[in-house]
């Protein structure tokens, strides 16, 4: 079809302005084509002569066929394939040979038109993903040797630093160096509320900046940021194809070539039989045009390039036509716990102060002992202090004891830190604390115990905290139509349990290592229907690629999480996957409407035109205009 082609015109591949139809060369000459006919249909009323009138209609058949007819020559010889537009130009052609110029132009002038309308289409849709690369400042403010210096982004190198001022767009992906500030991060993760801002973490390319002056040090060029990937996976996507287009471009290369076969038959055999040839010549010629398979043809193509597009728009990267297609058959939603249903920033959720120590005894003691340690937990006691303002005075003498925990000294006194079943070796009394201790790991939270030799000075209880979102977005998963939503953990069942009755999860299943989950979503998957398995893309990375759709979440700025999944959720948001799943069957829904569509109006086309009570304008228009209905139905999809 044309619209491959206008894929690589120059208005598409510059992105830089709103592509005109007026410079598509394939909207010019099929609208100097629709000129030229209206001029000889007026002009033979008014009384033209038939030469004149007939010259018309001649030029407006060769300016309106130029591209079509030349691709269906193309084809033919250089391929050996019998298309759209070979039918086309033959029932152009034998209309005019049997004297209806008229109707041969206008079935060319209709059928240009509505090549062209599908190529522009084409073109909007990715020069909506490209017109993102605008909203990238053109320059940045960069410095160099204690000056500001204003130079192309292009030119701008890792390790380089630039600032930012209120209300102007980040340049390319970095690091906060220096200043605070919210940014609007919607081209990127699609994010509607501002994210707040600080020094040590990543912003992105064309995030607008918010209140605060910033200094960033660059991570990676334009050409390689966030943005860049963004629009490069987009257009790579939607350049793939679902399984229902190739289904589709299958069955054309079949039916095309059977269409033309049948027509001629339709041409020649009653012919032989002694009936009339004009007739059955005028119905072979209406049985091509109303069998041609345009509209069938471009259904697919022009909904999923539109959803693909309207996805990436939203903050939804999604590799391919198959992948959207494939979400729309899910059943199940199996979903990794740390980093996915929780923040992965384990916190301290309560301190229960024991033998007539203080809270802040407790955290100051901890505070020390962990200032030393490289355990993970250790970050959460540690952020805790700084909140209450605590200084962390590391402690002396400092010992890590494998497995178990540590132990130092803390302003002369010797202090250990460490599990229950630690404390319970060293045979000090925790009898007191004991419920306490289940009660707070029936919680899903982990319980650090801190005393001396002798007692215990208090209980840490630290969790990895369940997203805000996560009750509300497993409840609406089940609410889009997902049977079943299933926790995969490598976490011990106690806190994986206690995460998922939070979070509404119908089955969970704990100390999972990375095999384990990829044989768990097979089995699933045989168990349940489909399954979607949503990870962070590196851990997961196994599982990601067994299941029916791998979703990475947090994929913003992730180089792993983007060539791992099929699809990727820019923002650390899991109330985008009730809207991918919504959005996945809405674009099948349409594409199904599309494909019943066609079918009807190429069923009844052929009915009429082999019966004789269609004539050649009439099975065009109505060719015409189903064509133009399928386009228009495929574009809903740019509606997020």
């Amino acid at each position: 079809m044309a619209w491959m082609a206008c894929l690589s015109c120059p208005a598409v591949e510059s992105g830089q302005t709103r592509p005109s139809p007026w410079r598509n060369p394939q909207v010019v000459t099929s609208v100097t084509s629709g000129l030229l006919l209206v001029i000889g249909f007026f002009g033979g009323k008014l009384g033209l002569a038939p030469p004149p009138e007939t010259g018309l209609y001649l030029l407006a058949v060769i300016i309106g066929g130029w591209y079509f007819g030349r691709e269906a020559f193309e084809e033919l010889v250089r391929e050996r394939k019998i298309g759209i537009e070979l039918l086309m130009s033959i029932a152009a052609i034998v209309a005019g040979l049997m004297g209806q110029w008229a109707e041969a132009a206008m079935l060319v002038f209709l059928y240009s038109i509505s090549e062209a309308a599908e190529g522009y289409t084409q073109e909007r849709t990715r020069h909506a993903i490209r017109a993102l690369m605008d909203l990238a400042p053109k320059t940045a403010l960069v410095l160099r040797d204690g000056q500001e210096t204003r130079i192309p982004v292009e030119q701008l190198q890792v390790g380089d630093v630039f600032v930012v001022y209120p209300g102007e767009a980040v340049a390319t992906d970095g690091v906060i160096v220096e200043g605070r500030s919210s940014l609007n991060q919607a081209p990127v993760t699609g994010e509607s509320v501002p994210v707040e801002k600080t020094v040590g973490e990543t912003v992105f390319a064309a995030t607008l900046n918010g209140e605060g002056a910033l200094t960033v040090r660059v991570t990676k060029t334009t050409a390689d940021n966030t943005l860049a990937r963004i629009i490069q996976l987009v257009e790579e996507a939607q350049a793939s194809k679902g399984r229902s287009q190739r289904f589709i471009e299958r069955f054309g290369k079949r039916y095309s070539p059977a269409v033309l076969g049948v027509g001629i038959l339709l041409a020649l055999v009653p012919g032989l039989l002694g009936f009339d040839w004009q007739e059955w010549l005028t119905r072979a010629t209406v049985f091509i045009v109303a069998a041609a398979p345009c509209a069938l043809v471009i259904s697919i193509p022009i909904t999923l390039a539109a959803a693909i597009g309207t996805a990436g728009r939203n903050g939804i990267l999604i590799k391919g036509g198959v992948h959207l297609e494939n979400l729309a058959k899910v059943r199940v939603v199996a979903l990794d716990k740390t980093g996915t249903l929780t923040l992965g920033q384990p916190r301290v959720t309560e301190i229960v102060p024991l033998n007539g120590h203080s809270e802040a005894d407790v955290l100051s003691a901890a505070a020390a002992l962990e200032a030393r340690s490289q355990h993970p937990l250790a970050r959460a006691v540690l952020d805790r202090a700084t909140e209450q303002g605590i200084e962390a005075i590391a402690a002396e003498d400092f010992q890590s004891l494998t497995g178990a925990g540590a132990t130092g000294r803390v302003q002369g006194k010797q202090y250990f830190i460490g599990s229950p079943a630690m404390f319970a070796e060293k045979q000090v009394a925790l009898a007191d604390a004991e419920a306490r201790i289940e009660a707070l790991q029936a919680d899903g939270n982990t319980v650090v115990v801190i005393g001396t030799g002798q007692a215990a000075h208090g209980l840490i209880a630290i969790a990895d905290p369940l997203r805000p979102e996560a009750q509300e977005a497993i409840a609406d998963l089940k609410r889009a139509g997902i049977h079943k939503v299933i926790m995969l953990t490598g976490d011990n069942p106690r806190t994986a349990k206690a995460i998922a009755a939070q979070a509404g999860i119908d089955e969970v299943f704990a100390y999972l290592k990375p095999e384990d989950k990829t044989q768990k979503v097979k089995e699933l998957d045989q168990q349940y229907g489909r399954v979607a398995m949503v990870g962070d893309g590196v851990n997961d990375a196994p599982a990601l690629a067994a299941a029916h759709v791998g979703i990475a979440m947090g994929a913003a700025g992730t180089d792993v999480a983007l060539e791992t999944a099929d699809v990727a959720l820019m923002a650390d948001d899991l109330s985008r996957l009730p809207y991918l799943i919504r959005f996945s069957r809405r674009n099948w829904g349409v594409i199904r409407q599309n494909l019943a569509l066609s079918v009807v109006v190429i069923g009844g086309l052929i009915v009429g035109a082999v019966t004789g009570a269609f004539s050649l304008p009439i099975a065009v228009l109505a060719h015409e205009i189903s064509e133009f209905v399928v386009i228009a139905s495929g574009l809903r999809m740019l509606r997020a």
